[in-house]
């Protein structure tokens, strides 16, 4: 009992604790957006490096007269989202007509 009535103050105090956070400065929100999408490049590219592992090893041990297994494709280079962002033009306005 006494386990279930501390969990419980420990979530109303941890809830009170993210209400009062002042929200991200430019900066810190263009920190954080960079850092999200070098880790999602990271794992492209990890997960093209374990392709590759696996193709070898799946050629050592394929058995003549078997398919080949799939090609492997390569990550593209990494581009910052702030400048792809940057590069996309807005939509220009036209006055409505009456």
């Amino acid at each position: 009992m006494k386990k279930i009535i501390a969990f419980t103050l420990c979530s109303f105090a941890t809830t009170v604790a993210f209400a009062a956070l002042p929200p991200l400065t430019p900066e810190a929100q263009e920190a954080a957006t960079m850092a999200k999408a070098k880790s999602a490049y990271g794992d492209k590219v990890g997960a093209y490096k374990l392709c590759l592992a696996q193709n070898k090893v799946a050629d050592q041990f394929r058995v003549s007269g078997t398919p080949a297994p799939a090609a492997c494709v390569a990550p593209p280079p990494f581009v910052a989202p702030v400048a792809a962002a940057a590069a996309v033009p807005a939509p220009a306005v036209t006055p409505a007509a009456k």
